[in-house]
């Protein structure tokens, strides 16, 4: 089971990056799934999360208006396209899943998701 991230770099405020998980070993499409954020010395937070069906989203509050989630069962993928961004925005950037029978809302906690990826560096210049 592995969740690989990518689509990381660096880039001026403002500016767009879009980033991809790629899992392999299972089927994404018993699991919702996320992204997280950790930036040094802060707690690691949910980004966004995303239902197995894609009928359900969540954004912490910080991204609304700029980030769009989004997946492709078929290729077992998740997205995050990333408009706007802001220094704020600079973390490493995980990719997670969670069974989805598992949970009967959308889990938005680290704690709750059973597969991670690698991380994928995002930082943002002003």
């Amino acid at each position: 089971v592995q969740l690989q991230a990518f689509g990381g770099g660096l880039v001026q405020s403002g500016g767009s990056l879009r980033l991809s998980c790629v899992a392999s070993g299972f089927n994404v499409e018993y699991y919702g799934l996320g992204w997280f954020r950790q930036a040094p010395g802060k707690e690691r937070e949910a980004v966004s999360c995303i239902s197995k069906n894609s009928d359900d989203t969540y954004y912490v509050d910080s991204v609304k208006g700029r980030f769009t989630i989004s997946r492709d069962n078929a290729k077992n993928t998740l997205y995050l396209q990333m408009h706007n961004l802001k220094p704020d925005d600079t973390a490493v950037y995980y990719c997670a899943a969670t069974l989805s029978s598992k949970h009967t809302v959308m889990v938005i906690i680290p704690t709750g998701y059973d597969y991670w990826g690698q991380g994928t560096q995002v930082t943002v210049s002003s």
